[in-house]
């Protein structure tokens, strides 16, 4: 059964720094979104491998490597490129845009048919100087 999915708004381009990741909290999901420069990625924010803050790891092309481990996850479609023996493991991916500036992340409506709105944002473990809580969860 399908519920549908919803964009939210995350915060402004400017809060993530270019070739880094950030991780907040939508609801129950953790998701990484990290700054290519030209465009904005989504994934959940946990290794297939151990569970590593995959937005603490280093950004490399549009892939991300997991800082525990060394697991190379594709950005853009959630899938691990390294190790070799890894394949089929993966990671969910979002959609991502940019609309004036903030950055909006596309996810699954809830099971009651309510959308998750932007009061319920916030960062997640890890927080890092510059990123203000109240920044990334005001609304536009």
């Amino acid at each position: 059964m399908s519920f549908g999915r919803t964009w939210v708004r995350i915060t402004d381009s400017e809060n993530i720094p270019l070739r880094e990741g950030r991780a907040v909290r939508v609801g129950e999901r953790e998701i990484a979104i990290f700054n290519l420069g030209h465009r904005f990625l989504a994934v959940e924010n946990r290794c297939p491998h151990r569970g590593g803050p995959l937005s603490d790891g280093i950004v490399s092309g549009s892939s991300v490597v997991c800082p525990l481990h060394a697991w190379k996850v594709d950005l853009e479609h959630g899938t691990v490129t390294r190790p070799a023996d890894a394949s089929g493991r993966c990671v969910k991916a979002f959609a991502t845009r940019i609309e004036n500036g903030t950055v909006l992340v596309e996810v699954p409506r809830a099971p009651d048919n309510t959308y998750i709105d932007d009061r319920v944002i916030a960062l997640c473990v890890g927080e890092r100087p510059g990123l203000d809580r109240e920044e990334l969860s005001a609304g536009a």
